[in-house]
């Protein structure tokens, strides 16, 4: 397998072991965007000169024996919401489409700090609003597995990016799902932190209370070395908190004994595509197979959950953007005008009120932990949509296509829960299915241990798309 589609534990031992250098990994990752990503779409900017030099000034620290860690020279992409000194942040919106930060968002300067190369920024759902990733200022984003298909959204480039050997590991933010639906429809992992844990300074906001910051990489063992990179309390955001990150011990042998691991009875498994069904029902009886207690749960009504998810991010959105909305509607796409318009007509007492029942229904949803170490559902309910799709047959039933996709993923955000998606199988006509575990408050340990010990008794995460490997 080419380099640039390998693992960051892979890539860093290689370097380590000096078969490759971070200059090499770097060229071959800047090479691979000039070749395919006219077919994706994946990248508004590309970084080229400085990456070489971040990669030159990695390759001197390491042969000097100064090396930072297992980041240090590893390519990346960032989502292009996140600010960058002096390199254009669009936030996937023509209102920002020429502004040039002059400082680095919080998280991309801990990365920096662990050696990492930035390749370039990402393309998005304008202003990270929606789930197809199908943008009206910069084209739309194409899946690799099917360039027909959308990767998901609001992080749609940073999966597609990822998954076509076009970065390393990439971030992406996740309001109601958009880290875990591009990972499902990608075939990559994703971790949506538990809410505090990553610093969001620096980030154009969606949503204040329902925003998180998460990375994409191969697995999950990965994903820990990006999360610990980046996670830690930041004066800079007030909603990060003190808190210490307890290690995963990424065992060589895939056990799960002693865990046990939550199946919702209600919601999670109805009105599924039934190749999604059959793809997370067999990823369950592995877990079992090694070893994991599977206990049926029922979860609150999580219907009321995405009411009320829904209300309170059209409210927080419509407050982002309402002076802009008003001085430059031109400038929004035809949905983003629909959808912050609807942000208008909730009123204070609608939005206390839903907050008010926001932390009701979250404590019941955190009572499920005190005797599980994980919950898993299905991280989307349909297989990836075609571009430009509006609806689906779903069992015989025309569906929303936005509806369904969102439908397994918006709730949880209102949870601040950290959550892990992982493939877990490939339909019929070779796209990714993926399925997501939801672990207790700041137990991100706890879901990657278990995704790390299921993806070594399967060889999901080693699947590549094949415009990828040709």
């Amino acid at each position: 397998m080419e380099a640039a589609l390998k693992s960051i534990a892979a890539l860093s031992r290689l370097i380590g072991a000096g078969e490759i250098s971070p200059v090499e990994l770097t060229r071959q990752t800047l090479d691979r965007i000039e070749r395919l990503d006219s077919q994706l779409n994946s990248y508004i900017t590309t970084t080229a000169d400085l990456a070489l030099r971040q990669a030159e000034a990695a390759e001197r620290e390491i042969h000097a024996g100064n090396r930072r860690g297992p980041l240090h020279g590893i390519p990346y992409a960032l989502k292009d919401l996140f600010f960058t000194k002096g390199i254009k942040t669009t936030a996937g919106s023509r209102v920002f489409a020429d502004f040039v930060p002059s400082y680095d968002a919080t998280v991309v300067e801990k990365l920096a700090a662990a050696g990492t190369v930035l390749l370039g920024k990402t393309g998005l759902h304008e202003n990270a609003y929606g789930i197809t990733s199908n943008n009206p200022h910069f084209g739309a984003v194409r899946n690799p597995w099917d360039t027909s298909c959308i990767p998901g959204g609001s992080s749609g480039g940073s999966a597609a990016a990822l998954a076509a050997g076009l970065c390393s590991f990439s971030l992406g933010t996740d309001t109601g799902g958009s880290i875990r639906i591009p990972a499902s429809f990608c075939g990559v992992a994703g971790l949506k932190p538990t809410f505090g844990r990553v610093s969001r300074y620096g980030v154009f906001p969606l949503s204040h209370t329902l925003d998180h910051v998460g990375p994409f990489a191969w697995t999950a063992e990965d994903l820990w070395y990006i999360f610990a990179a980046m996670a830690g309390q930041d004066a800079q955001d007030e909603s990060t908190v003190d808190r210490p990150l307890a290690v995963p011990q990424f065992s060589a042998e895939p056990s799960l004994h002693g865990r046990k691991i939550g199946v919702p009875a209600n919601f999670y498994f109805e009105n599924l595509d039934p190749e999604v069904e059959a793809a997370t029902r067999a990823a369950l009886v592995q877990m079992e197979m090694l070893g994991a207690e599977l206990v049926g749960v029922t979860v609150p009504d999580i219907e009321e959950f995405n009411l009320i998810a829904r209300l309170i991010q059209i409210a927080e959105a419509s407050s982002v953007h309402v002076n802009n909305l008003d001085s430059r509607r031109e400038d929004y796409g035809d949905d983003q005008q629909t959808l912050l318009d609807q942000g208008r007509f909730v009123t204070a007492v609608d939005y206390l009120n839903a907050q008010r029942r926001r932390r009701q229904l979250n404590r019941e949803f955190y009572e499920l932990f005190d005797h599980l170490d994980a919950l898993a559902a299905p991280a989307v309910a349909i297989l990836p949509a075609k571009i430009g799709q509006t609806s689906v047959v779903v069992n015989g039933v025309e569906e929303d296509v936005r509806m369904m996709i969102t439908r397994n993923a918006r709730a949880l955000n209102m949870t601040g829960l950290p959550l892990l998606s992982l493939p877990c199988g490939l339909s019929a006509s070779g796209l990714p299915i993926g399925i997501q575990l939801v672990g207790a408050l700041f137990d991100e340990k706890s879901v990657l241990e278990i995704g790390h010990a299921y993806q070594l008794a399967t060889d999901w995460h080693d699947r590549r798309p094949p415009m990828a490997i040709r």
